[in-house]
């Protein structure tokens, strides 16, 4: 029972994926802000406001490269119980 990972416990990437989600979020909240006064007819943010707006795409990428992290992590963990059920079973 060893083995078997705990329901709290973290796995490679997971970091990734919060921090990821949290700056998508900080990302979609900027660019509400910034579209905001498009639609309600009044002064524009500066230009550094539609700048913060790309912070949605960079959260999607380091959300996503800790999904590929933990995929990788997957992998590896299948490879080396395969590895070792390999072992056992020619013995």
């Amino acid at each position: 029972m060893r083995d078997k990972t705990q329901a709290n416990s973290a796995a490679p990437g997971d970091g990734l994926v919060r921090a990821g989600a949290l700056v998508f979020f900080v990302g979609a909240v900027a660019t509400l802000v910034t579209v905001a006064p498009l639609f309600l007819g009044t002064t524009p943010f500066p230009t550094y406001m539609f700048g913060l707006s790309m912070l949605m795409g960079v959260g999607f990428a380091v959300a996503a490269a800790g999904v590929l992290r933990s995929a990788a992590a997957g992998r590896r963990r299948a490879r080396a119980s395969r590895a070792v059920s390999g072992q056992l079973s020619e013995q």
